[in-house]
C-alpha cells in the first residue's frame, strides 16, 4: 500500500503555501536564498479553485498506476511506497502524462540538460512525497489550515477498521430494531 497526500476542501483557503513549499523543498534552497529569476517556478502539485471550493491535487501513489503503465522508456518506478520518475530516464514523451487519472504529472525543463538540437529538455515530474527531504511532504508542513495530511498504510488500515465497525453496530441496532417490532 503506498502513502499519499490528501487535501480536505473544507480546510483549504486556496493560499497556494503547499505550491511555494513544494517548489522550494525541489530547489534545496531556503525560500530567501532561491533566486526568483532563475527558479524554475513548477510545483509538483497544483490548486484547483471554483467559486466555492480549493483543494491541492497531487499524485495518488496509485497501487497500479496508469503512468507506470504507459512508460514505454521504464522511467516511472516504485520505490519505499512512492512511485517516481527517473529523470535520466524520462524522454518527454507525455504518455504518462495524458494516462493520469488526477492530472498530476506535468512537464518542466531538466536542469541543465539540453535535447540533441539544443533545446532544453523536458521532463515529466510528479510529487514524490519529498523523497529528498527527512520531514516528510514540503506541501503537508506548510499548510496553514492543516489542510494537507500524509495518509499512511496505518491510517488506511484504522479507518477501515473503524468503518467496519460502525456498520457492524448499525447492522445490529438495525437488527434489534426488527426484532422489537416482531415482538
Amino acid at each position: 500500500m503506498n502513502c499519499f497526500v490528501k487535501g480536505n476542501p473544507d480546510l483549504c483557503i486556496g493560499c497556494r503555501t503547499c505550491m511555494i513549499g513544494c517548489v522550494v523543498a525541489h530547489e534545496g534552497k531556503h525560500i530567501f536564498q532561491v533566486d526568483p529569476d532563475s527558479c524554475s517556478f513548477n510545483p509538483r502539485l497544483h490548486v484547483v479553485k471554483t467559486a466555492s471550493l480549493s483543494v491541492p491535487v497531487q499524485c495518488k501513489h496509485c497501487e497500479n498506476p496508469a503512468c507506470m503503465a504507459v512508460c514505454g522508456e521504464g522511467a516511472i518506478y516504485r520505490k519505499d511506497g512512492r512511485v517516481l520518475i527517473s529523470e535520466e530516464t524520462c524522454i518527454g514523451c507525455k504518455a504518462c502524462m495524458e494516462a493520469c487519472p488526477f492530472g498530476a504529472i506535468t512537464m518542466d525543463t531538466a536542469a541543465g540538460k539540453l535535447q540533441a538540437d539544443g533545446s532544453e529538455r523536458k521532463v515529466a515530474v510528479k510529487c514524490d512525497l519529498c523523497s529528498n527531504l527527512p520531514g516528510g511532504p514540503a506541501c503537508v508542513r506548510v499548510c496553514p489550515t492543516q489542510a494537507l495530511e500524509l495518509v499512511t498504510r496505518d491510517d488506511l488500515e484504522n479507518s477501515a477498521g473503524q468503518k467496519r465497525a460502525r456498520a457492524a453496530r448499525a447492522a445490529l441496532s438495525l437488527q434489534q430494531k426488527n426484532q422489537k417490532c416482531e415482538v
